[in-house]
């Protein structure tokens, strides 16, 4: 809970700090209108992105495929959609980053790489044995 608030505050900080800088640089309209712009053409084009994870999600629906893949990527283009939204730089630069598929696919398999280490080690507590069902003649009775 505590890296949670600290992550939202470290964001909405350099979101001010880039606000100000932009904004110093382009003038206070420029930005406003580039912040509204990239909201409206990021939606649009996460709606795009999504439509079309739907139809591959159908296919693979279709040919009795695991779906893994459509839908860890449907839920990256919606928090990508989520982050395009809010206002900010840096929101929309990592909000951009999720809805094309190169760079969402490059995320996603670091990310995976990262838990299948942790889940290895983890797995790696079990205890390898036989074991053999032995009847008896007292099991046999009814």
């Amino acid at each position: 809970m505590g890296s949670i608030f600290i992550y939202v505050i470290c964001i909405a900080i350099i979101e001010i700090y880039l606000f100000i800088k932009i904004g110093s640089e382009v003038g206070a309209i420029t930005t406003i209108l580039l912040i509204f712009s990239t909201a409206v053409i990021g939606v649009y084009y996460a709606k795009y992105e999504g439509l079309k994870t739907l139809k591959s999600g159908f296919t693979q629906l279709s040919k009795n495929e695991p779906l893994g893949y459509e839908i860890l990527s449907g839920a990256g283009i919606a928090f990508a959609a989520l982050l395009l939204i809010i206002p900010g730089f840096l929101t929309d630069i990592i909000g951009f980053l999720l809805i094309f598929p190169i760079s969402r696919k490059f995320i996603f398999e670091k990310i995976s790489k990262k838990f299948n280490e942790k889940t290895v080690k983890k797995k790696n507590n079990f205890i390898d044995g036989e074991y053999e069902d032995i009847e008896s003649d007292e099991d046999r009775k009814v």
